[in-house]
């Protein structure tokens, strides 16, 4: 076969994934992540992505859906689209792949008319779904969740009960990260940012860092807005290039437990953050506590120095990074190491490939090129990393 009958086939070749998205409305800065997900799912394999709109009155049409079907026990209020502009697939595909950053997010699927018919099997994958949710959520989420083939959560410990009261396969799935875009490297750029905090912090911990900053003329790097849900983008691909290239440019990055400042939100369930694979990709020095109680945590991010450990109430944060920064080349070998580890590791194409495995369906030669550009850049860290170890023996 001919290069350009190889290449004709490949344009010609039907999609086998029907993925919606919500970027067009639900903009929040913290779904960026996951949409970025679903970037690469789409840029690796045969995806229609279906961009679902609102229709007038979306809002309030979503909020008075949402208070009904909530306390409705009969259930039947969990059919309806809650406000948006209506699609109706017309062909088949290997798999429907929906993904949620909030459990709320599942009833979009009612917008997407007939995708029970028309799609082999079908996966819902909702990164956010606390523990002590399940039993509160019986009434509305259960039915629509019943629908699908495979549920995967992103909230490590939720996974098996909702298994059992679904009563349908349920996954539990780590986060990741485009660790090419995050990724420092070929050319690493001077890292002229001190200390970088994103999202919740503690404002113990904030005020310590600012008189730091002042006492050191260091450049402190920190959220100034309100840290609310409601904070929007423009453009998620925008947003996160920026996040990447301020995260690649700092020394130090601030990590903590899942809703760190409304502990009540988690009740004790431990669970890894987006901001450890981001952090760690971007070859940032992860400053702070590791997730509590959490076992996978210590599984996949088992290097040294994954995370450079505080008290949990920040009160020794300030010397912590004091000391480390007397020690440049230690912080140069973290840095390195935590940008391998997530080009081997955290990228969402191995997400996927899991996923995919999940629905039966191999990867496409797309994700394997991926997979060895990261294994490129992943060496281009290790020699990085080697080279100061041998500088310094």
């Amino acid at each position: 076969m001919s290069l350009s009958t190889t290449i004709s086939s490949e344009l010609s070749r039907k999609p086998r994934i029907c993925m919606p998205t919500f970027s067009a409305f639900a903009r929040n800065a913290f779904r960026a992540g996951l949409y970025e997900a679903q970037d690469i799912l789409a840029a690796c394999d045969d995806v229609d992505v279906i961009h679902l709109k609102p229709s007038k009155g979306f809002a309030a049409k979503a909020r008075w859906v949402r208070r009904f079907a909530y306390h409705n026990v009969s259930r039947m209020l969990t059919s309806l689209n809650p406000g948006l502009l209506p699609v109706r697939l017309t062909r088949d595909y290997d798999l429907f792949m929906l993904v949620c950053p909030l459990w709320s997010d599942v009833w979009y699927a009612n917008a997407v008319q007939g995708w029970q018919d028309h799609c082999r099997t079908s996966i819902c994958w909702i990164d956010e779904l606390w523990l002590h949710e399940v039993p509160e959520l019986k009434y509305w989420l259960l039915p629509i969740l019943s629908k699908f083939d495979h549920v995967i959560i992103g909230t490590i410990g939720s996974g098996k009960p909702l298994n059992d009261a679904l009563g349908h396969p349920c996954h539990e799935m780590l986060g990741g990260v485009d660790s090419i875009r995050f990724s420092p490297y070929p050319k690493s750029p001077e890292r002229v940012i001190d200390f970088y905090s994103v999202g919740r912090r503690l404002e113990r911990i904030h005020r310590c860092l600012l008189k730091w900053a002042g006492d050191k003329k260091a450049f402190y790097v920190h959220d100034t807005l309100d840290n609310s849900g409601d904070r929007e983008t423009l453009d998620h691909r925008q947003h996160r290039d920026l996040y990447a290239n301020i995260a690649k440019r700092s020394r130090f990055f601030g990590v903590a437990p899942g809703k760190v400042n409304t502990l009540e939100g988690r009740q004790g369930q431990g669970d890894i953050g987006f901001r450890y694979f981001e952090g760690s990709a971007a070859g940032t020095v992860l400053v702070g506590q590791p997730p509590g109680g959490c076992d996978l945590f210590r599984l996949h991010f088992d290097w040294p120095h994954s995370v450079i450990e505080t008290q949990s109430d920040g009160s020794d944060t300030v010397e912590v990074i004091s000391k480390l920064s007397a020690e440049p080349e230690r912080i140069h070998e973290i840095s390195c190491r935590n940008a391998e580890e997530a080009l081997r590791r955290h990228d969402w194409v191995y997400r996927w490939k899991e996923i995919l495995g999940i629905a039966g369906l191999n990867p496409r030669p797309a994700m394997d090129t991926r997979e060895k550009r990261l294994a490129e850049l992943a060496d281009v860290a290790k020699l990085d990393r080697e080279k100061v170890r041998g500088v310094h023996r």
